[in-house]
C-alpha cells in the first residue's frame, strides 16, 4: 500500500518552521484541518518523526465516543510523565496552569492533539487557555480537526475563537492532484483518471480504491474497505468485527481478552491494522467505521457487551470509555453504577456538556436508583441543566429532588437542594418563587448546625434581595458574610462582597464599584472561578449604568476571556450582551445588532436574561421604524415587571419609554412613568431615572406628577431636563455616546439640528432623523438636499434597501460568502457583515437563505 506523503511539503515545512520558532523561545499553535481521510494523521506523524531530539514530544488523540472522556487527551499526553500536568490530573488540581507549566518545563515542547473536534469541553477550555499564553514559552501546540464534523453550534468554535488573537498557523490540507494520484496508481493497472474522479483526490480513499480487488470498482470508502476485508480469513474478519466497536487505540491485553489479537496478522499485512506504542488500532477511523457500520445491530450490541465485561475484568477503565460501551450495549446496570459518578467527575473538570450527556443517559433508568441516590442524581442533573441554559427543565429536576429529599428526611441535603432550586427559578425570571425557595432553604438549615450550608443559603437569599429590594439585602448579606468567614468558605465571602457592592451602589455609596472590584480580586486569588465570573457580570452592569464606557470595555474584554475559557456560558451571555451595548452606545449599531441577534438565535429560552438583551435590540429596531419593535418591547416590559429585578425593569422600561416617544404612544409612556420613576428614586438608580425621565419628557409626560426626578442625575440627563441642550450634547460626546448627543442637538438652533440630522442618518436612526428634519422646518430653515432622508432609489425599493445593499443581496443569492462578496465589491469583510445584517433586518428575516428567497 502506498505510504509516502505526496503534495504535503508546504504544511510540513510550516510545522517545522513553527518548531524552529519554539526552539528560539517563541511559542505558537498550528491548526491542521481537512476532511476525513485527507491525511492529517499522516502529516503529523511525519512531523513527529522529524522532531527527534530537537524537542520534547507529547502526543494524544480524542476518541469518537458517545460522550468524550473527561480531559482524556491530557491524561494520554501526561501518561508516563511525572510533571505538573500528571500531578494536577491525579489530584484534580488546577489543570489550566498545570498544562502551561508542563509545556514550559522542558523547552522546546511539542504537544500534538489529534481529532480535537471530539474533545470534551474541559479539554477545549484548557487547550484554549494554554494557546493564548504560549507565545512567551518555547512550546508548540499542534491540533488536527475534521472540517465536516464542525457544524455551526459545535463547541470547537469556542476554541477557534480563542485562537484568533494568538500566533497561529492554519494548515488546510487539500485533496491530491491528478498527477499525485497517477504516481500512486503506477504499477497497479488502475486508470488514474478514473481513480481521481472516483475519490476526488482524498488520499485515504485513493489508497483504499487502489487496494481493492482488481475486478471491483468501489463507489465509497465503505465499499473499498469491505472489499479488502472480504479477502481475509474468517478468523481475521471476526477479530476485526470485535475490534471495530472500539473507537480508540486498543491495549493489546484488551484485544487479547476479546479474543481478537492472535488472528490479526493478516489484517496488519493488509494495511487495516497497525501496531502503536500503546497498543493497536485501525490505520484510519474511516476503516473502523466502515466495518462497524456493516455489522447487524444485534451483533454490535453483543460485541459492546463483551467490551464492557472485558473492561470491568481488567479494572481501572476510564469511566467515559466504559459508559460509551455500556450505552451501546444497553447495559442498564453499568449505566446506573457508573453514570452518575462519571457525570459528576466531568462537571468537576468543567466538562458540563459531557456531564449533562452522562446524566441524560441515566435519566430513563433513574427510577431504579435507591431513593437517596435518586434525589442526589436529580439534584445534580438539575444543576447541569442550569449550566446548559435549560432553565425550566432545571426547575423540574430540582423540584423532583426536593420531594425525594423530604421523603428521605435529610434536612441538610434538602436545604442545599432548595438553594439550587432558588437559583434555577431566578434564572427563569420567577423572582418571587426564587426568593420563597431561598427563604425555605434558610429556615431548613437553621437547625442543622452547618455554618457553611447556612452561609450558602443566606447568600443566595441576599443576592436575590440585592437585585430586587436592595434596602432589605444589606443585613442578610452581612449575616451571610460572617457565616462564610466563620466556616472558612472564601468563595462564599467573595460572592457576599459581590452583592454587597450592588447594595452600596444602589444606596449611592462612593465605594460601591471598588467593593465589586475587591470581590473579583478575592475570588481570583482563591481560584473561585464561578464567583469571579459573576463578579465580572455585575461589574459590567454597574459600569454601563454609570456611563463609564472605557472601563466597561476593559471589564467585558477580560470577563469574556475568562468565562469563555472556563465554560461559564450564562455569564458569558450576560457579558456578551454588555459588549453589544457598549457598541450601541458608541455608535456601532450594525455590530451591536449583529451581536444581539446572534444571542437571540443562540438560545431559545434565555430566561431572565431576555430582559437584558431584548430591550436593547428593540430600541435599535424602534429607532429604524421597524414594526417588530413594539411586540418585542411589550414582551420584555411584561417579563421585567414580573421578575421585579432592578436591572431588567430599568432596561425594559427605558426601552419602552423611548419606543413610546418614537411612536407617539402617550398612554404607554405614562404607564412606564407610573412604574419606573417611583422605583428609581434611590441614589444609585439616578442614571436609570435620568434616562427614562428624558424620554418621557420627549414623549409628552409630566414627570413632576410622579415626584422630583432631578436629584443626582448624570450631567447629560440633568442638562437635557433643564433645557441646556448644548451642555447636554457636549456631555454625551464626552461620554462617547453620539446618539444621545444628537437627540439633545435636536432641541437646539438650526445649525445644531443639521448636525443632529447628519449624526442620526449616519447611525441609521431613521425615525429620530425624521423628527429632526421636522424640527428644522419648524425653525423656518430649509432642509439641505443632502439631509432630506433616503434617496429616491432607496424609497422606491419596497424593503428600503440601498443600491449597495441590493448589490450585496444579489451576491448572497449567488451563494457567495461575506469574504467573497467583499472581494467582488472591493469592500472590507466587516463592511459586508454590516450590510448583510442590515439586509436581514430590513427584510424581516433571520437567515441568509430566507433573504435570498425574498422577492423585492
Amino acid at each position: 500500500m502506498p505510504s509516502r506523503l505526496l503534495e504535503r511539503d508546504a504544511p510540513l515545512s510550516a510545522l517545522l518552521a513553527a518548531l524552529a520558532e519554539a526552539e528560539t523561545g517563541r511559542g505558537s499553535t498550528a491548526l491542521v484541518s481537512g476532511e476525513a481521510g485527507i491525511g492529517k494523521t499522516s502529516l503529523v506523524r511525519e512531523f513527529a518523526g522529524r522532531v527527534g531530539s530537537r524537542a520534547r514530544l507529547l502526543q494524544a488523540a480524542c476518541d469518537d465516543l458517545v460522550t468524550p472522556r473527561t480531559l482524556g487527551p491530557l491524561h494520554d499526553a501526561a501518561a508516563g510523565t511525572d510533571g505538573p500536568l500528571a500531578a494536577a490530573l491525579a489530584q484534580e488540581g488546577q489543570v489550566f496552569t498545570a498544562l502551561l507549566d508542563e509545556l514550559g518545563e522542558s523547552p522546546p515542547t511539542v504537544l500534538i492533539v489529534e481529532d480535537a473536534h471530539w474533545a470534551d469541553d474541559a479539554t477545549l477550555d484548557v487547550l484554549g487557555y494554554a494557546a493564548r499564553r504560549l507565545e512567551s514559552r518555547g512550546a508548540l501546540l499542534v491540533l488536527t480537526v475534521r472540517d465536516e464534523a464542525i457544524d455551526a453550534n459545535h463547541p470547537l468554535h469556542r476554541l477557534l475563537g480563542m485562537l484568533t488573537s494568538v500566533p497561529l498557523r492554519r494548515l488546510e490540507l487539500l485533496p491530491l492532484s491528478r498527477d499525485a494520484v497517477q504516481r500512486l496508481a503506477n504499477g497497479t493497472g488502475r486508470n488514474p483518471d478514473t481513480v481521481h474522479a472516483l475519490t476526488r483526490g482524498n488520499p485515504f480513499f485513493v489508497a483504499e480504491a487502489l487496494a481493492a480487488p482488481p475486478d471491483e470498482v468501489p463507489v465509497s470508502v465503505k465499499d473499498a474497505v469491505l472489499a479488502r476485508v472480504r479477502l481475509l480469513s474468517p478468523e481475521c474478519r471476526d477479530a476485526l468485527d470485535r475490534l471495530s466497536v472500539l473507537p480508540s487505540t486498543i491495549p493489546t491485553d484488551l484485544a487479547s481478552a476479546l479474543g481478537a489479537l492472535d488472528p490479526l496478522e493478516e489484517a496488519e499485512l493488509a494495511g487495516l491494522i497497525e501496531l502503536r506504542p500503546d497498543g493497536l488500532g485501525f490505520r484510519h477511523e474511516l476503516a473502523r467505521r466502515a466495518i462497524e457500520q456493516s455489522l447487524p445491530a444485534l451483533r454490535r450490541r453483543l460485541l459492546n457487551a463483551d467490551v464492557v465485561a472485558a473492561l470491568q475484568t481488567r479494572g481501572g477503565a476510564d469511566r467515559g470509555r466504559l459508559l460509551h460501551h455500556a450505552a451501546e450495549a444497553r447495559d442498564v446496570e453499568t449505566l446506573l453504577a457508573e453514570g452518575p459518578d462519571a457525570a459528576r467527575e466531568a462537571a468537576r473538570a468543567g466538562s458540563h456538556r459531557q456531564a449533562l450527556a452522562h446524566f441524560e443517559a441515566v435519566v430513563p433508568h433513574a427510577d431504579k436508583l435507591p431513593l437517596r441516590d435518586r434525589a442526589a442524581f436529580l439534584n445534580d442533573y438539575g444543576w447541569e441543566l442550569y449550566n446548559a441554559h435549560h432553565f425550566p427543565e432545571s426547575v423540574e429536576a430540582s423540584r423532583a429532588a426536593e420531594e425525594l429529599y423530604r421523603e428521605v428526611g435529610d434536612p441538610l441535603a434538602l436545604g442545599l437542594c432548595l438553594v439550587r432550586l432558588s437559583r434555577h427559578l431566578f434564572m427563569t425570571g420567577a423572582t418571587d418563587a426564587a426568593e420563597e425557595a431561598a427563604q425555605r432553604a434558610v429556615v431548613t438549615l437553621l437547625g442543622v448546625g452547618d455554618d457553611a450550608a447556612l452561609a450558602y443559603a443566606t447568600l443566595y437569599l441576599g443576592g436575590i434581595l440585592a437585585q430586587s429590594r436592595p434596602r432589605e439585602a444589606r443585613e442578610v448579606l452581612e449575616r451571610a458574610d460572617a457565616l462564610a468567614l466563620r466556616s472558612q468558605r472564601p468563595e462564599l465571602a467573595a460572592l457576599c462582597l459581590n452583592y454587597l457592592a450592588i447594595v452600596r451602589v444602589e444606596a449611592g455609596q462612593p465605594d460601591g464599584l471598588q467593593t465589586m472590584r475587591n470581590s473579583i480580586a478575592l475570588a481570583q486569588a482563591g481560584s473561585h472561578h464561578e464567583a469571579t465570573a459573576r463578579g465580572y457580570c455585575n461589574l459590567a452592569e454597574l459600569l454601563l449604568r454609570m456611563g463609564r464606557l472605557d472601563e466597561l470595555e476593559r471589564c467585558v474584554r477580560e470577563g469574556l476571556e475568562f468565562t469563555r475559557e472556563r465554560g461559564f456560558w450564562s455569564h458569558g451571555y450576560n457579558l456578551d450582551v454588555h459588549r453589544c451595548l457598549l457598541l450601541l452606545r458608541r455608535g456601532d449599531w450594525a455590530g451591536a445588532e449583529a451581536g444581539l441577534r446572534h444571542l437571540f438565535e443562540l438560545n431559545d429560552d434565555p430566561g431572565m436574561l431576555f430582559a437584558y438583551s431584548a430591550p436593547w435590540l428593540g430600541r435599535l429596531l424602534a429607532r429604524r421604524g421597524d414594526p417588530s419593535a413594539g411586540p418585542l418591547l411589550a414582551d420584555a416590559w411584561e417579563q421585567a415587571q414580573r421578575s421585579r429585578l432592578i436591572l431588567g425593569r430599568a432596561y425594559a422600561g427605558i426601552a419602552r419609554a423611548e419606543w413610546a416617544w418614537l411612536t407617539g404612544d402617550l398612554d404607554a409612556a405614562r404607564q412606564v412613568a407610573s412604574v419606573l420613576l417611583p422605583a428609581t428614586m434611590n441614589p444609585g438608580a439616578a442614571p436609570f431615572r435620568g434616562e427614562v425621565a428624558r424620554y418621557l419628557v420627549r414623549a409628552g409626560v409630566d414627570i413632576e406628577a410622579f415626584g422630583d426626578p432631578s436629584a443626582d442625575l448624570p450631567p447629560g440627563y440633568a442638562a437635557g431636563l433643564r433645557g441646556d441642550w448644548r451642555a447636554a450634547a457636549d456631555a454625551w460626546l464626552a461620554v462617547g455616546d453620539p446618539y444621545e448627543s444628537a437627540l439633545e442637538l435636536m432641541d437646539g438652533d438650526a445649525e445644531a439640528c443639521e448636525e443632529a440630522i447628519r449624526t442620526l442618518e449616519g447611525l441609521g436612526a431613521t425615525v429620530p432623523a425624521r423628527f429632526a428634519r421636522e424640527r428644522l422646518r419648524a425653525l423656518g430653515a430649509p432642509v439641505p438636499p443632502r439631509l432630506r432622508g433616503p434617496r429616491a432609489a432607496t424609497r422606491a425599493n419596497p424593503a428600503g434597501l440601498t443600491a449597495r445593499q441590493v448589490a450585496v443581496l444579489d451576491l448572497v443569492r449567488e451563494g457567495l460568502t461575506n469574504a467573497e462578496i467583499a472581494d467582488r465589491l472591493v469592500l472590507s469583510v466587516r463592511t459586508v457583515d454590516h450590510h448583510v445584517a442590515a439586509i436581514l433586518q430590513k427584510l424581516g428575516v433571520s437567515s441568509r437563505r430566507e433573504a435570498a428567497a425574498r422577492q423585492l
